[in-house]
């Protein structure tokens, strides 16, 4: 089968092309990219997608996200995750082990990938714990878990506090050549906050969680990083001080990257006005100040990559409060409009920092960029088309994830994801 996408703006950072081009898919890979292939191509049964007006980038790749399966599946599963990760241009997702049971076992990664074998219509890569049930005191088979194909380690949701223990796990991951994925948190010093500590915290009169909480980890996992020679990914990064100390790092050499999501960009803690836990996420949403920081961290290339922690709740558990509720939101139907709304068209990056963050820069952190995250011939047509000029509301009746947790219910985006091919297969269409 032979498909054609003609008239779009390829953005393609791998290889810094940004020029009107058409793109030749054949099966699963493409074939060639360049200028009038549908006038010198043999058109019998092929499908031809217009993009005129559109850009055409490689498909995102989110490296953060909570499929919630196996175990509790009525907040999501495989299925509508990647279904949701397709309607928002996303190709490939990273899902986190802090599942029913934790994925700390070939049995358990091996049923996650032939649930997504059957049921996924995008690359779903599984992420084994770092210690057994996540009980942070003793190590998963380290090597059994890369050999099954676990793309990375992380303890995702909390911490390894035992430094000892997490140094000998950034050890063994070091010498298995895998990525650590850091949740970077001091539990002691959480006492039982729910969001930042400052305006909201204040105005709604519940415990708050200071910037020290993540700072201090952060700087501890970027030395154990740099003692045993790992590769080092931090999550969901919130803070002015992360931003720095991650700046600091590459001065220093460190190999360490890192990611920022689209809600700690977009929103902060005065922007809670009301006591609707769509906006309890961990980390919180924080000041004006860290935003800003945040935003030009992305725009120097200090923090190269754009995630989402897609995190589905039921609408039962986000109706208790702040103080009772799950953290966390969803995500993965938004990103990319968001993105696009808040950093692109207020010129704070181009289209191709966006592609380079959203695409190419997670697809280096996983090591997946020989087949996936660029859009050259020969490599697995993954792409996303994407409409800079639609403007639409936020309808959480739309999602195809089970989880209608965000607070960006009915607001106002302008770009969006209008079709989404993996494997050379429309995924999604608009």
């Amino acid at each position: 089968m032979r498909t054609y996408i003609k008239n779009g703006r390829v953005i393609n950072p791998a290889t810094k092309q940004d020029a009107i081009l058409d793109i030749a898919i054949e099966n699963e890979r493409i074939v060639e990219v360049g200028m009038d292939l549908i006038s010198r191509g043999n058109l019998a049964g092929a499908e031809i997608i217009d993009a005129e007006g559109c850009m055409i980038m490689p498909g995102f790749v989110d490296l953060h996200v909570h499929f919630r399966d196996p175990g509790l599946t009525y907040k999501e599963d495989i299925e509508t995750g990647a279904k949701a990760a397709a309607r928002g241009g996303v190709t490939t997702v990273c899902a986190m082990p802090n599942t029913k049971p934790v994925v700390d076992s070939v049995e358990t990664l091996e049923y996650i990938q032939n649930k997504a074998e059957r049921t996924a219509p995008i690359h779903v890569e599984q992420l084994s714990a770092v210690t057994k049930g996540q009980n942070g005191t003793e190590l998963v088979d380290m090597k059994a878990m890369v050999e099954q194909g676990a793309i990375g380690f992380s303890e995702d949701g909390k911490s390894v506090m035992d430094v000892t223990l997490y140094a000998e796990a950034m050890k063994q991951a070091a010498e298995l050549g895998a990525v650590v994925m850091a949740h970077c948190e001091d539990k002691a010093l959480v006492r039982g906050g729910v969001l930042n500590e400052g305006i909201a915290s204040k105005r709604f009169g519940v415990p708050g969680i200071t910037n020290s909480v993540e700072d201090i980890i952060t700087a501890r996992d970027i030395f154990l990083a740099n003692d045993c020679g790992t590769k080092l990914h931090l999550c969901h990064c919130s803070t002015a001080g992360s931003v720095e100390l991650v700046r600091m790092a590459k001065k220093m050499g460190i190999s360490v990257t890192a990611e920022v999501c689209p809600h700690h960009f977009t929103l902060c803690d005065a922007d809670i006005d009301c006591e609707d836990s769509n906006y309890k996420m961990n980390p919180p949403l924080r000041s004006e100040a860290d935003v800003q920081a945040l935003i030009r961290g992305l725009q120097d290339g200090t923090m190269e990559v754009i995630s989402t922690d897609h995190a589905p709740h039921s609408a039962e558990e986000k109706a208790k409060g702040f103080l009772e509720a799950p953290f966390g939101i969803v995500g993965l139907e938004t990103s990319a409009s968001l993105t696009y709304t808040a950093l692109v068209a207020t010129g704070i990056l181009t289209p191709m920092q966006m592609a380079e963050k959203m695409s190419w820069n997670p697809a280096k952190v996983i090591g997946i960029e020989e087949e996936r995250g660029s859009i050259e011939a020969g490599k697995l047509a993954d792409i996303v088309i994407f409409n800079p000029d639609m403007e639409y509301e936020v309808d959480v009746n739309e999602f195809a994830s089970k989880g209608k947790n965000t607070p960006f219910a009915g607001k106002l985006l302008k770009g969006r994801v209008v079709k989404t091919i993996c494997r050379g297969k429309i995924v999604f269409a608009l």
